[in-house]
């Protein structure tokens, strides 16, 4: 048994020398990456946000949305948000492949830079009005 302990004993030490030196390497880093995540600024809320409507680009008719505004609550890290403007947060609603003679509910898909998150929209969803192809 005592040779088990002796046998090696430089490269046993070694070893352990370098874990623990992995170990500490690996604490500060992780240290480091926690401290250095940016604090989240509040919810910022834009009113009256246009909607813009996407369709098949061989359909050119007058798509009419109800209501055509949304308003849209956002987060994201304070750096993010100080240099975001309204006109970064898009609201869009896509009727592609849609029928031609139904009026119906379509949701509202909001496109953002990244680093920001969606909180609400209002409304979650649009009436669209299809007017026939003539």
């Amino acid at each position: 048994m005592r040779d088990w302990f002796t046998k090696d004993f430089g490269w046993k030490l070694f070893s352990v020398f370098l874990a623990v030196a992995i170990w500490l390497t690996v604490h500060k880093i992780r240290g480091e990456s926690v401290g250095q995540t940016a604090p989240f600024a509040g919810n910022v809320t834009y009113g009256d946000l246009p909607i813009q409507i996407v369709s098949a680009s061989a359909d050119v008719r007058n798509f009419h949305v109800m209501p055509s505004t949304v308003e849209v609550t956002v987060n994201g890290p304070a750096e993010v948000m100080a240099k975001l403007q309204a006109d970064q947060v898009r609201a869009i609603v896509n009727l592609t492949g849609i029928q031609p003679d139904r009026n119906l509910l379509r949701p509202v898909d909001i496109s953002a830079p990244p680093g920001v998150t969606l909180v609400s929209i209002n409304p979650p969803e649009v009436a669209v009005t299809i007017p026939k192809k003539q």
